[in-house]
């Protein structure tokens, strides 16, 4: 098992120019900005994206100047949707720390989101490249109506489909976004472009699926929030829907599949700790474990590297980390 990514000097080197690269936004603006900015990149998160663009421009022997203003418009924009989310949401911790929205009103949280994601718009601009700049904006916009619908259409839904589109605005699509446009900038022949974007997609439904897994298996002081969140907020995810396919006749299963959403805590707890301990959470793993094989059997045509070997090891650890 992977415990961690083994990241080389080198790449790290690049990762913290990616971090100084984001300080620097703020660096003219109101001094909360730049605290706040400050305190969000050291709250922890292991900078996976801006870790896949880098590692695949080595991999593509790139020469691209504008791999690092990239990788700093994309994480700002993750950045961004971070902060938008944990006001939606109510949510109090991220990775063990206060959120923005349990110390600061409403109004300067949604602000605050406002401004990394119109920083990750200029860094984004700076590629002087048309495709990369389209396909960063349409990547907003898949996220942002994810968002909607999830506020407006999402709650209890059980439906199997409707799940794999949420998590593919919510998490997939930002990492196909940040392998193919990493590729784009290499200016590889076209079917490594596509490769690649397939290795991103497939990647991003791996890494959301073990998220909603831990929600239920986690242990909250290593995922940073309480386990059981989504289904407090009516969200149904992959575990939860296997459950309810073993257990058609739970009294909280046919609550649901009567369109009506679980309120009761002591309800919840039974639930998050039923779906822990069943079959559910295997059934769900296996799913990532296959978007894993998808991800890797799209990195094979590519030339053996050092490059190559992490991008297999961090598709690995995404499966593995924490479970």
């Amino acid at each position: 098992m992977i415990a961690t990514i083994q990241i080389p000097s080198h790449v790290q080197a690049e990762i913290d120019l990616v971090e100084r690269n984001m300080l620097l936004q703020a660096e003219d603006f109101h001094s909360d900005l730049k605290d706040t900015l400050k305190a969000l990149i050291s709250s922890g998160g292991k900078r996976i994206r801006p870790l896949i663009i880098i590692l695949i421009s080595k991999m593509l022997n790139s020469n691209s100047k504008q791999i690092i203003n990239l990788a700093t418009a994309i994480e700002l924009l993750h950045t961004a949707t971070l902060v938008h989310d944990d006001l939606i949401d109510g949510s109090l911790l991220r990775r063990g720390v206060p959120t923005l929205n349990s110390k600061w009103s409403p109004a300067a949280t949604v602000l605050t989101g406002d401004f990394l994601f119109s920083c990750s718009a200029t860094i984004a601009s700076r590629s002087e490249n048309f495709e990369v700049i389209e396909l960063f904006s349409k990547t907003l916009t898949v996220i942002v109506n994810g968002e909607i619908n999830q506020l407006f259409s999402s709650h209890c839904n059980t439906s199997k489909e409707d799940y794999y589109q949420r998590i593919y605005a919510k998490t997939a699509s930002l990492f196909e976004t940040s392998a193919k446009c990493a590729a784009i900038l290499s200016n590889p022949p076209k079917e490594d472009i596509e490769r690649l974007r397939k290795f991103g997609y497939a990647l991003g439904m791996a890494f959301q699926i073990i998220d909603d897994i831990l929600d239920y298996t986690g242990d909250q002081l290593k995922v940073g929030k309480p386990v059981g969140g989504d289904l407090r907020q009516g969200l149904i995810t992959l575990p939860m829907l296997y459950y309810i396919l073993e257990n058609p006749t739970d009294r909280a299963v046919l609550r649901i599949l009567d369109g009506k959403c679980i309120t009761d805590e002591d309800e919840i707890d039974r639930i998050v700790r039923a779906v822990a301990k069943g079959p559910a959470i295997e059934k769900a793993i296996e799913e990532a474990r296959t978007y894993v094989v998808q991800a890797k059997e799209c990195l094979q045509p590519f030339n053996d590297c050092h490059e190559k070997e992490l991008l297999l090891n961090l598709t690995s650890y995404t499966i593995e980390r924490n479970l």
